[in-house]
């Protein structure tokens, strides 16, 4: 059953990359939801469910990190300021892409989203073309994930439906996988949000061991964690203005006081191991 199940499902993802081409998005499993937006003067939203946005955006400035976890989530260049290959799990308004895109222009950006409804809106939210150098890809994530080992500096992880994280993307097969594809020296970052964080934070410990970093968001109830591998004392001894002086120009002045936040909890936590 397992087999016929699997073959049906990279049938159905074979059928969905023909068609995305020419935005038919008709034969979709009934399980992805289509998404709806809802434009006003100033915010464009992302929303599998009335009064709940699954991604929002300025609609005047489409690549500002709007939501303060995206914020978090970038400061994982802490760690890999000039990443040369950038992994990314769920499309959404593509806000972390955009933002990568724009101020990494060095790196090679591949995202995979498994809705082809939200690959469909990626005009909407002003998602770049894919080019040389960003491609989104429409597949499973953790299937995704699993087939490149070592390849990412930066692997950005935020898979959700209208439920929350789908079990695919909770597994410890899953969080195991996101640290196999990290390059060495690479760093991924993860957005968990809902009732069973400690779950997902038991798995990534039995991932990343120590290499494992958990900022909370002052203002929201989501919590990032940042996984590694390599060094499991990443930071250099020499101070925050060191691990600031490393980030790209604009990056740093767009979002400085994450990375200070960010920073200041990571040599903390590195003092404390030694």
């Amino acid at each position: 059953m397992a087999d016929k199940q699997s073959s049906g499902w990279r049938h159905w993802l074979d059928v969905l990359a023909r068609r995305l081409h020419g935005r038919r998005t008709d034969d979709v499993p009934p399980h992805l939801r289509k998404p709806f937006i809802r434009r006003g003067w100033r915010y464009t939203t992302l929303q599998f469910t009335a009064g709940e946005a699954q991604s929002r955006m300025l609609t005047r400035r489409p690549d500002v990190l709007l939501i303060d976890y995206t914020r978090t989530m970038m400061a994982a260049l802490l760690w890999q300021p000039q990443p040369r290959r950038v992994g990314m799990v769920g499309l959404g308004g593509g806000s972390q892409a955009k933002f990568c895109y724009r101020h990494l222009p060095e790196a090679r950006i591949e995202v995979v989203e498994i809705n082809p409804h939200v690959v469909a809106l990626r005009r909407e939210f002003r998602i770049p073309d894919d080019d040389a150098r960003f491609v989104v890809v429409l597949d499973d994530g953790a299937r995704f994930v699993a087939a490149r080992p070592g390849r990412y500096d930066l692997l950005l992880v935020d898979g959700y439906d209208e439920t929350g994280i789908p079990e695919a993307l909770a597994s410890q097969r899953f969080y195991d996988d996101c640290r196999d594809a990290l390059a060495d020296g690479g760093v991924a970052a993860f957005n968990l949000y809902g009732d069973d964080v400690e779950r997902h934070l038991d798995r990534l410990r039995r991932s990343f061991g120590e290499r494992l970093l958990v900022v909370g968001e002052r203002a929201m109830s989501n919590r990032v964690a940042f996984g590694w591998r390599g060094d499991p004392l990443p930071a250099p001894p020499f101070g925050l203005p060191t691990l600031l002086g490393r980030l790209p120009v604009g990056v740093r002045a767009e979002l400085m006081p994450v990375f200070e936040r960010v920073g200041a909890a990571l040599l903390a936590q590195t003092a404390q191991q030694r």
